[in-house]
């Protein structure tokens, strides 16, 4: 059963992605993001590592995608207007695909646990959030507080800018 789910989370992620580039709006590509994201987290979850399955949903589906949906939000982006279709270009880009797809197959099928199942986790007292908690405050203290504070100046930014464009 827990194949099945992982299977059908990673096409979920996988469509999802390409939505995000497909979608020409840039509220639609965002929320194809959200998807995309929350379909990583399921597959966290599947895979036993529920303390990153749930980080993701908070962290990044939440707090980082709100944030994103905000500054396009505040700068009023408009959908991209349809180009004229380059029929090379597209059939270059198919062929890489498929080339990709071919040489991604033969190496999964070259690995000798290709077929096997996913092994069961023991399940201990260990708390994988307490060491990844006291990591984070203490091995990466500071570039965990450059990220915070580079966040906060590229919103003040964007609300400067779009105080700007409104004169």
């Amino acid at each position: 059963m827990l194949t099945i789910l992982f299977w059908a989370f990673s096409v979920l992620m996988l469509a999802a992605a390409i939505a995000v580039v497909v979608f020409r709006n840039p509220v639609n590509s965002a929320m194809s993001l959200v998807l995309s994201f929350l379909a990583l987290a399921a597959l966290f979850i599947t895979l036993d590592a529920f303390f990153i399955g749930i980080i993701q949903v908070l962290v990044y589906a939440g707090a980082v995608m709100v944030l994103f949906l905000f500054i396009i939000m505040l700068l009023d982006l408009k959908a991209e207007t349809r180009r004229r279709l380059n029929i090379a270009a597209l059939a270059g880009g198919l062929a890489v695909l498929g080339g990709f797809a071919v040489l991604i197959t033969q190496i999964i099928k070259s690995l000798p646990s290709s077929t096997d199942h996913f092994p069961t986790l023991a399940r201990t007292g260990y708390s994988d959030g307490y060491e990844i908690g006291m990591t984070l405050f203490t091995d990466f203290n500071l570039p965990f507080q450059i990220i915070g504070v580079l966040l906060l100046v590229s919103t003040v930014g964007v609300v400067t800018l779009s105080r700007r464009s409104l004169r």
